[in-house]
């Protein structure tokens, strides 16, 4: 049974890859069959399909962000040092190329071409975390941690575009410290420590 899951792992792991280097459309099942050392009838096995492949790994990325951004909760109760913790982990994982782009930021560029079962699942992320993300900004606000411009919905929407860019413009001048340049400012300017 542990093989199984490890093979579904893999291939989701390599999909995910390759997601973020070239996209929906930038990758087969032959690719992942050459990176994960399998025959693609064994991935159409785990994965009838690629909307079936790639709809489970952005519902299993949408898990993992909840778990990640539940345990930041549990670990730093204020929301102003929430919000540096998520910036400072996208700007690890940029720096040391471990994730250097959000999958579903990624595939939220390519929503008009992607299957409706995939484009829901990205939605729903972008959701969720526009949902964390108010939250933090309405207690941040109440407990005087944070100076809002703004409604909390419309500065999380800012905050999670800002992020996203950032994502972005780190990619598209090759400069992982490009991210830090464009988010410092932000948090910067919703700290209440002006």
């Amino acid at each position: 049974m542990s093989t199984v899951s490890s093979t579904a792992d893999d291939i989701l792991a390599c999909a995910r890859t390759l997601i973020i280097a070239g996209g929906y459309n930038g990758f087969s099942y032959a690719d992942i069959a050459d990176v994960v050392g399998i025959r693609k009838p064994s991935i159409h096995h785990h994965f009838a399909s690629k909307v079936d492949l790639v709809r489970t790994l952005v519902a299993r990325y949408r898990e993992e962000a909840q778990a990640g951004l539940s345990a930041l909760e549990r670990n730093v109760a204020d929301p102003a040092e929430q919000l540096k913790s998520y910036v400072a982990y996208w700007e690890a994982c940029i720096k040391d190329a471990t994730a250097p782009f959000c999958v579903c930021a990624l595939l939220a560029s390519e929503l008009p071409i992607l299957p409706e079962e995939v484009a829901l699942e990205v939605r729903a992320h972008f959701r969720s975390l526009a949902s964390w993300l108010t939250s933090v900004m309405e207690r941040g606000k109440r407990q005087g941690r944070l100076h809002l411009s703004s409604t909390a919905r419309v500065e999380a929407e800012g905050f999670m575009a800002t992020v996203h860019g950032a994502m972005l413009s780190a990619r598209a001048y090759g400069d992982p410290k490009m991210f830090g340049t464009i988010t410092r400012p932000l948090l910067e300017r919703l700290s209440t420590r002006h």
